[in-house]
C-alpha cells in the first residue's frame, strides 16, 4: 500500500482522498504502482489548481460577466466534489467560496454602477430635453438649429433607459425639433415673401433712377435720388442675387447723373474762383474810400464800383459771406457820413440840441446850489439825494454838449 499527507492507494488499487469529512474514493488503479497512481491524481490536482488561479485571475482582471464567472466556478466546484484528484480538496472549496463571494460583490458594484449610469442617463436625457424645449422658441435660426443637431448626437451616445421612460423623453425632445423646424419654416416662408417683395419695390426704383441719370436740373434731381435711396433702404432686402443686381443698376444711374452734375459744378466752380477774385479787387478799391474825406466824390465812386461788382457774378458760397460784408462795411462807413453830415448842415435840429443843452445847463446848476445849501444847513441826507440827482442830469448834459459839437458848436 503506498500513501502521501492527502490520499493513498489499498491493496486493491483504490485511490483515496483525505477531506475533512473523511477518505473518498478518487477512483481504480490497475496499470502501474501505487505511487504513479497517486502521481497521476496528483498531477490532475494540479490542473484544477491552475484552472482555479487562471479564473480569480479574469474575474480580478477583465470584464468577465458575473454568470459566465459563476458558470466556471460551479464547473470547477463540480469536478473538486467528484473527488477525482489527490490533493487539499477542503481549501479548493474555500478558494471557489472566496471567488463565487468576489463574483457576488463584482456583480452588485455592476448593478449599483449601471444603476448609477441608468440615472445620470436619465438626468442628461432630460437636460437636452429642457434645451431642446427652450431652444424650441428660439429666433436664432442657424445656431439653434446646429445645436439640436448636435442636441440629437449627444442623445444618441447615451445609454437607454427603461422603454417608458425613454421613449416619453424621446417624445418630448421630438416634438420639440419638429416646433422649431415648423417655425423655422414659417419664418423664412415669411421671408421670401417680404424679399419678394422688395425685389418689386426696388425694381421700380431703379427703373425711376435710370429714368432721372440724364437730367440736368441738378438740384431737384439730386434731392429725388436722395428720396429714393431713403426709401431704398426702408424697403428691405431682396433675395441675394435680385438684391446685388438692382443695387448696381441703381448705383450706376447715381453715378451717372452725379458725374454729369460734377463736371457742370467744376466748371462753375472754376468760373466763380474767377469772379471772386474780381470782388476782391473792388472790395480793396472801395476800402480805400474810408475814411470818408470827400462824402460826394466817394459816393460816386461807390456806386460806379457796385456796378462793376453786379456784373460780374456768382461767387463761391463759402467765400460769399466774407466779401460782401467788406463791400456793406463801407457803404455803412458812408451813410455814418452822411447822416452825420446831415446833423451838422440841419439848423433845426442844431437848435434843438443847443436848447435842450441850455435847459440841461440851468437844470445842473440849481442842483448844484441847492446841494451846497442844503450841506450849510446840516442836512447830509437831503444832498446826498440831490447829489445822485446832479449824476443823472450832468450825465445827460455830457452828451448833449457832444452832439453840440456835432453841429460845430
Amino acid at each position: 500500500m503506498s500513501s502521501d499527507p492527502w490520499g493513498r492507494v489499498d491493496e486493491t488499487g483504490t485511490v483515496y482522498v483525505r477531506t475533512a469529512d473523511g477518505e473518498q474514493v478518487v477512483g481504480s488503479w490497475q496499470a502501474g504502482s501505487p505511487e504513479e497512481a497517486l502521481a497521476y491524481f496528483e498531477r490532475k490536482y494540479e490542473g484544477i489548481v491552475v484552472e482555479i488561479g487562471l479564473l480569480e485571475r479574469r474575474v480580478k482582471t477583465t470584464d468577465l460577466s458575473a454568470k459566465d464567472a459563476t458558470t466556471a466556478i460551479e464547473h470547477l466546484r463540480g469536478q473538486v466534489d467528484e473527488h477525482h484528484a489527490v490533493g487539499d480538496l477542503d481549501a479548493l472549496r474555500k478558494r471557489l467560496d472566496a471567488l463565487v463571494a468576489t463574483v457576488d460583490a463584482r456583480r452588485e458594484e455592476r448593478k449599483a454602477q449601471k444603476a448609477k449610469q441608468t440615472d445620470e442617463a436619465k438626468h442628461a436625457k432630460e437636460a437636452l430635453v429642457v434645451e431642446a424645449e427652450e431652444l424650441a422658441q428660439s429666433e436664432q435660426w442657424r445656431s439653434a438649429g446646429e445645436r439640436l443637431r448636435a442636441l440629437v448626437d449627444t442623445w444618441k451616445g447615451l445609454p437607454r433607459l427603461d422603454r417608458k421612460s425613454d421613449d416619453e423623453l424621446w417624445h418630448r425632445f421630438s416634438h420639440a425639433r419638429s416646433a422649431f423646424s415648423k417655425r423655422r419654416k414659417a419664418h423664412f416662408a415669411s421671408l421670401d415673401a417680404q424679399r419678394e417683395e422688395a425685389r418689386k419695390v426696388k425694381e421700380k426704383l431703379v427703373v425711376e433712377a435710370e429714368a432721372l441719370s440724364g437730367s440736368t436740373d441738378w438740384g431737384a434731381t439730386a434731392a429725388r435720388y436722395r428720396d429714393l435711396m431713403t426709401d431704398w433702404k426702408a424697403a428691405g432686402r431682396a433675395q441675394r442675387e435680385a438684391e446685388d443686381d438692382l443695387w448696381e443698376r441703381f448705383r450706376g444711374a447715381q453715378d451717372v447723373f452725379f458725374a454729369a452734375r460734377s463736371g457742370v459744378f467744376a466748371e462753375r466752380d472754376a468760373e466763380q474762383g474767377e469772379n471772386l477774385k474780381l470782388k476782391e479787387e473792388l472790395a480793396v478799391e472801395a476800402e480805400k474810400l474810408v475814411p470818408v474825406k470827400d462824402l460826394k466824390a466817394a459816393r460816386a465812386a461807390f456806386r460806379s464800383l457796385n456796378e462793376r461788382w453786379e456784373a460780374i457774378g456768382h461767387v463761391p458760397r463759402d467765400a460769399r459771406p466774407k466779401v460782401e460784408g467788406r463791400m456793406q462795411a463801407v457803404e455803412r462807413a458812408l451813410q455814418e457820413a452822411e447822416e452825420s453830415e446831415w446833423r451838422r448842415t440841419n439848423p433845426e435840429a442844431r437848435a434843438r440840441a443847443a436848447g435842450l443843452t441850455g435847459q440841461l445847463q440851468a437844470a445842473v446848476d440849481k442842483l448844484r446850489t441847492q446841494i451846497d445849501s442844503a450841506r450849510a444847513q446840516g442836512n447830509n441826507a437831503r444832498a446826498d439825494k440831490l447829489a445822485r440827482e446832479l449824476e443823472g442830469r450832468q450825465a445827460l448834459l455830457d452828451q448833449a454838449l457832444k452832439g453840440l459839437e456835432e453841429f460845430g458848436g
